[in-house]
């Protein structure tokens, strides 16, 4: 069982990626990620990452499906929700024919829907911890007082550079413009569903449960 999960910048996205990676034992294959830790490890896909990257210029779709097929392999078979890709119908087009090569297939795609004005409340207040990436919001969830994470027991909690208002409208539109795209490509697969991003984090989750239905392992 493989997924795509979308969701714009501070929908709270990866932390419902978590839960399914702990709860229904999936793999969370974030091409972002992956390309920074391709890049830091020196390799030579890492290298060829970093010309671009460095450049400012869009890393080739055959590069990032490389990286792709690398990450499915060494997910050992287990079911894959797929964060940040594809963003075009060319690249959704070559993830299914890299699947489909590894007798595996896309049976969701999932759409969390959050309106701009929450995202910027959201974002306004999120922190992360710089060790680990365990995020905070001050007003939902707040760091605890002495300045520990409780993920990993640093004390670099912060609020990111990027977590502003002119940046959070700017991904939110480029989110949009991609997404409405490759969420017409698998509608026409009859596989593309979207659902409210707003409420409780469980009752979210269970839309999205429910959104991904019967496919999951066991009905879990």
């Amino acid at each position: 069982m493989d997924i795509v999960l979308f969701g714009p910048p501070g929908v709270g996205k990866g932390t419902q990626a978590k839960l399914l990676v702990e709860r229904l034992s999936m793999v969370q294959l974030s091409t972002g990620d992956l390309m920074r830790a391709e890049r830091a490890s020196g390799s030579e896909l890492g290298k060829r990452f970093d010309e671009f990257m460095t450049a400012g210029k869009l890393v080739p779709d055959a590069m990032v499906l490389e990286l792709v097929e690398k990450a499915v392999g060494a997910a050992g078979g287990k079911p894959t929700i797929f964060d940040g890709f594809p963003r075009t119908t060319p690249q959704a087009e070559a993830l299914d024919a890299l699947l489909a090569r590894l007798g595996r297939k896309i049976i969701r795609v999932v759409a969390m829907d959050v309106p701009l004005a929450d995202i910027l409340d959201r974002v306004a207040g999120r922190r992360v911890c710089q060790d680990c990436g365990q995020v905070y919001h001050v007003r939902y969830n707040a760091p605890p007082a002495d300045g520990t994470c409780v993920g990993c027991g640093g004390t670099n909690i912060v609020q990111r550079k990027d977590d502003n208002e002119v940046v959070i409208t700017k991904r939110f539109e480029e989110y949009k413009s991609y997404t409405e795209t490759v969420l017409g490509y698998y509608q026409k697969q009859g596989v593309a569903s979207s659902i409210d991003g707003m409420g409780p984090l469980e009752t979210v989750y269970e839309r999205i449960r429910g959104a991904i239905g019967a496919t999951t392992p066991n009905g879990q």
